[in-house]
């Protein structure tokens, strides 16, 4: 096989930084030595599947197109399958099957085709029940990105309608509010919310920067926020809502710690409404 760039791989885990993660790349590079590997998270709150999903949902779109590597696997060593899944877009990812593929699958085109990681002969020789992303994972990941593998070769098609699917949280809309979740807590303490900025302009209509609104955090007292387009309007320490990168709600302070300061996790509820 002749290849004119190298091959890319995207790689996210809730390893932490203790060495686990690097293992794992040294498997990768030991059988494709030109791969590129892109370190998409390795500090992903531990066994937070859904927290996974969407850093790669996020970030995925702006790699090129690789195979890419996921492990958010509290259920390593059990009855879960160890799957493949090619997008649309051509991606391979790679990963358990509990979810946490197929948001950033849907975001790269849908899901084409599924199959379950059973050739051994692209596992490393000797397996624990402990440690499949060193074990399976990044080999299999290591042999598709080399070209010695094809991804029929991982294993046998396993139906897409079968796949392990997270329940998406939903924002709720009247007329004046919105009754919503965290889905999110990122390392600044911002907190991404269920719905965007469809639900948004169907609870408020079209927002003008600096339109006022209360935001209720389980059912605590409201605070009054203001509605931005971006940090820097407003001064340091004010909390806006806002409209993120990916087009999630959400919710900040400038320059702050929301989630710190309110003590919010992912499955706070967050009711919105107008003033």
């Amino acid at each position: 096989m002749t290849r004119t760039e190298r091959p890319v791989i995207g790689f996210l885990t809730d390893f932490g930084l203790d060495g686990a993660a690097a293992t794992c790349k040294g498997v990768m590079l030991s059988i494709c030595h030109d791969a590129q590997i892109v370190d998409v998270a390795h500090t992903v709150r531990k066994y937070a599947i859904r927290d996974g999903a969407f850093v790669l949902r996020a970030a995925l779109p702006y790699l090129p197109v690789g195979t890419h590597v996921a492990v958010v696997d509290p259920g390593v060593g059990t009855s879960r399958r160890p799957i493949g899944i090619r997008t649309g877009r051509a991606d391979v990812l790679i990963g358990p099957d509990n979810g946490l593929l197929i948001p950033p699958a849907e975001a790269l085109g849908g899901i084409e085709e599924a199959r379950e990681l059973s050739n051994r002969d692209l596992w490393l020789p000797v397996t624990t029940s402990t440690f499949h992303g060193r074990d399976i994972f990044a080999p299999v990941a290591g042999h598709l990105a080399n070209g010695d593998a094809t991804f029929d070769d991982i294993g046998p098609s396993v139906p897409t309608q079968d796949l392990v699917r997270l329940t998406e949280p939903e924002a709720t809309t009247a007329d004046g509010a919105i009754d919503t979740i965290v889905t999110y807590v990122d390392s600044f303490g911002n907190v991404r919310l269920a719905g965007g900025r469809q639900e948004l302009t169907t609870a408020f209509g079209a927002l003008a920067d600096g339109a006022g609104m209360t935001v209720t955090l389980n059912g605590a007292e409201p605070e009054t926020v203001t509605f931005e387009h971006s940090f820097g309007a407003v001064g340091i320490g004010a909390t806006i809502v806002y409209v993120d990168s990916s087009g999630n709600l959400a919710l900040a302070i400038n320059q702050g710690n929301f989630a710190g300061q309110h003590k919010v996790t992912s499955g706070t509820a967050v009711q919105l409404r107008a003033i």
